[in-house]
């Protein structure tokens, strides 16, 4: 289960107590808000794009965006293209619902979107549709071992 490798990974940074499973889904991100009685701009959304050679980045990013498409392929060089169900989770080793930007392969890279930057904490999932964590941004880009900040929100 995706859960429990995340917690083993938070085991490094002594988080892996912090991790906070529900009764209810949190899967999307206004289930994720109800879950944790927050505003949806709290709720860390971890997006996956495919790259035009065919490798797999991560942009978290405040639930109450919405990718800017130009903004995208100014900062990446290309469309911003989902992949599927299936395919995220053969290149995150997440499923839907429960990707984030924890206990991920080596070869996919992440991205924090500006607009966390409004908040003081955010939730980002866990691996599962059910969890999330409370960090602050650099909490976050370190937990996450971003490759740096974008701004593609609007």
């Amino acid at each position: 289960m995706s859960v429990e490798r995340v917690k083993e990974y938070f085991a490094e940074f002594n988080l892996a107590d912090k991790v906070m499973e529900f009764d209810v889904s949190s899967a999307t991100v206004e289930l994720a808000a109800q879950a944790l009685h927050t505003q949806p701009g709290r709720i860390a959304k971890t997006l996956s794009f495919l790259m035009k050679d065919g490798s797999c980045i991560l942009v978290v990013m405040a639930g109450d965006k919405k990718v800017d498409n130009a903004k995208f392929k100014a900062a990446f060089s290309t469309k911003a293209k989902m992949p599927s169900p299936e395919e995220v989770l053969e290149k995150t080793g997440h499923s839907v619902g429960g990707v984030c930007p924890f206990a991920i392969p080596d070869n996919v890279k992440v991205y924090l979107d500006q607009s966390l930057r409004e908040h003081e904490t955010v939730f980002p999932a866990c691996g599962s549709s059910n969890s999330a964590i409370e960090l602050d941004c650099d909490s976050l880009f370190r937990c996450a071992n971003a490759a740096g900040w974008v701004d593609i929100g609007k």
